[in-house]
């Protein structure tokens, strides 16, 4: 997931919107973070759930990456209280499904899913723990990649 992130990092510009949709633990932040390298921030790229949005400022000339989760955020206008500035940077948004439209025309959603546990046993049969965690971690992903743009642009 990191190096996917870091292969749309090099290609994502000021003004680019992606919304990250998957389950937990799908690797949204992983992604994340290879986006940041391949943009050259400033990192750590953690989860921002408890601050809900942090910003990581370019190394160089490029874009900030600014990284949102908007698990806890209850509506698109919350997400929009937040006074991001999407058009000088790159932003990323965690479960920003149907609360981006209105941020952007354009903008991508990457999917993510976990094709199987990893593991090939449940924890009934004995495994878990961090060698069960560290197998599910490197289990496959599907990931889709679709460009949507608002209704307001189609017209």
């Amino acid at each position: 997931m990191e190096a996917l992130g870091e292969q749309m990092g090099r290609m994502l510009r000021p003004g680019d919107l992606v919304v990250l949709t998957g389950a937990l633990g799908a690797g949204k932040t992983t992604l994340t973070r290879g986006i940041g390298r391949g943009l050259g921030v400033r990192g750590p790229v953690q989860s921002p759930t408890f601050v809900i949005a942090r910003t990581h400022p370019s190394l160089g000339d490029g874009p900030p990456l600014v990284h949102v989760d908007a698990y806890r955020l209850g509506s698109a206008a919350e997400l929009d209280d937040l006074d991001i500035d999407v058009d000088s940077a790159v932003v990323v948004v965690e479960w920003g499904r149907a609360m981006v439209d209105g941020l952007r025309e354009r903008w991508w959603e990457v999917e993510l899913e976990q094709e199987w546990g990893g593991t090939g046993v449940d924890s009934a049969c004995g495994t878990s723990g961090p060698a069960a965690a560290e197998l599910d971690a490197a289990a496959p992903r599907l990931v889709t990649i679709t460009r949507h743009e608002a209704a307001a642009a189609t017209r």
